[in-house]
């Protein structure tokens, strides 16, 4: 297999898109003030460990559900095109558990960095590309939530409310762009 590396930069975009963790930023702030901290170290390896299950174990699960690959992509497509256009147009289509008095694993792990939109975006790549490409791209995002959880406070000073708005809107138009694309090249199966 030749190393493609716009393959890589596209899965790894895909995922930093659905995760959201800049966008969740917000959200994780207020978290970390009513929990009294978050552990950073212990919610990425959570959330990674899941994202990494579903990517290996995700096919044989929905062989058990009597789904295909391709039928679960442009399933998740939809659901990536959602998330999308929630991110867009600033309404809220997925409600989230508001419960903050559990641990890193819940709510942070999942469903916030690890939640059904990453785990459904990570079965609709797999349509389309390479295993190796996937695994490469929940490996840097780990990274950059590592990053971000560690530095939240930083984060947040230095883009403001209006440029956390931005990057979430910019993030949601390239996911709906994504969406389009996995749906397309999948559905076509179908007609067949």
């Amino acid at each position: 297999m030749n190393f493609q590396l716009d393959a890589l930069l596209t899965v790894t975009f895909t995922l930093f898109a659905v995760i959201d963790i800049v966008g969740s930023i917000p959200l994780l702030i207020s978290l970390k003030e009513k929990m009294g901290g978050i552990r950073s170290t212990q919610a990425t390896v959570i959330s990674g460990g899941l994202m990494i299950l579903f990517l290996f174990a995700g096919k044989p699960f929905l062989k058990i559900l009597g789904l295909d690959i391709r039928s679960f992509a442009v399933g998740g497509s939809v659901v990536i095109f959602l998330l999308g256009l929630e991110m867009v147009l600033g309404h809220e289509i997925f409600k989230g558990d508001k419960n903050a008095k559990s641990s890193s694993m819940v709510p942070i792990a999942f469903p916030i960095i690890a939640g059904s939109g990453t785990l459904t975006t990570i079965m609709s790549l797999k349509a389309n590309y390479d295993e190796l490409y996937i695994l490469s791209g929940i490996l840097i995002n780990l990274m950059i939530v590592y990053a971000t959880l560690k530095s939240l406070k930083v984060i947040e000073r230095a883009l403001g409310e209006s440029g956390l708005l931005a990057v979430r809107k910019f993030f949601g138009v390239i996911l709906l762009a994504i969406a389009v694309k996995i749906f397309s090249s999948n559905i076509a199966v179908f007609g067949k």
